[in-house]
């Protein structure tokens, strides 16, 4: 790259940049995981929003943080109390992980979340995007937070495209290591990025009018071309083994003691899937057989 090319792209990222801070201070949701940046904070909502929409979290999350307000006073209870709690928030394999990480927490760590990117890989349910996000979000390291908001935004403004491929890609995150500011902002564009692509850079009905890097948008000035990558998995859930597993569960949180199977039973038709799906919760340590014919959250 000339020494013109690299004044012009360094030019653009620092454009980039101060458009998505100044938007972001002006525009950013108030939500509790920022009012309140503690590392736990931020490990909890980090958890409960894989792959689930803000709004179906902010009750949960006030809910939890309310009864379980460090790592410790999750650890003294139950996983069954942890998997009770998360409700229909989907996906209840990251409770008993949340729990099991709040346990080592205690156990390895002094009851404090630790600080250090590779120490928290170590915690159980805890992958290098969870690990990323608390770093920048509650200690301010700079570290790539790559969620599915700012793989988008960054697919459009530097791509061109108009999705970011399905998983990510050593070319993806070498590009946005380069987008990266110094660490006193780092934790800043991670957030504003990813609320951009929240509220505005959206996946179906992008409001283009409104966004504060219209200018700099590479899938715009190419007139929005349609996504032409490999096709992206779409998940079915009526009928599915998963609803049926959410029904079993629905019952036992409930109900506070151990359920008959006759109970269970009655919340779905199909015995085989019926059957299937709770194996598969009690093989994944969701629940727990109890006796012969009852099953009850794990304790």
């Amino acid at each position: 790259m000339t020494a013109s090319l690299r004044s012009a792209d360094h030019a653009d990222t620092t454009r980039f940049h101060d458009a998505v801070f100044d938007w972001f201070a002006h525009n950013a949701r108030e939500l509790p995981w920022r009012a309140d940046a503690s590392a736990w904070a931020v490990m909890v909502s980090e958890f409960m929003l894989q792959q689930t929409p803000v709004a179906r979290v902010l009750p949960v999350f006030a809910v939890w943080m309310e009864r379980w307000p460090t790592p410790a006073a999750l650890a003294d209870d139950p996983p069954g109390e942890a998997v009770r709690a998360w409700g229909r928030l989907g996906y209840p394999r990251r409770a008993l992980r949340l729990h099991s990480a709040a346990v080592a927490i205690v156990a390895e760590h002094g009851g404090e979340v630790p600080s250090d990117h590779d120490t928290l890989l170590a915690l159980p349910g805890v992958g290098s995007y969870t690990a990323a996000a608390i770093t920048s979000f509650a200690f301010g390291q700079r570290h790539v937070v790559l969620d599915t908001n700012v793989r988008r935004v960054f697919a459009r403004v530097r791509g061109g495209g108009a999705l970011p491929a399905p998983s990510v890609t050593a070319a993806e995150r070498s590009a946005a290591l380069h987008l990266l500011p110094g660490e006193s902002e780092a934790g800043r564009w991670a957030a504003g990025t990813m609320e951009l692509g929240a509220i505005v850079c959206t996946a179906r009905s992008p409001r283009c009018e409104e966004c504060p890097v219209q200018d700099l948008c590479r899938w715009r000035a190419l007139g929005f071309p349609a996504y032409d990558g490999p096709k992206r998995p779409t998940q079915a859930y009526d009928g599915t083994d998963r609803q049926c597993r959410g029904r079993i569960l629905q019952l036992l949180r409930e109900i506070p003691g151990p359920v008959g199977k006759h109970a269970i039973d009655l919340v779905w038709d199909r015995a085989d899937q019926r059957e299937r799906a709770l194996d598969g919760l009690v093989a994944d340590g969701l629940v727990e057989p109890v006796g012969e014919s009852e099953f009850t959250l794990p304790r």
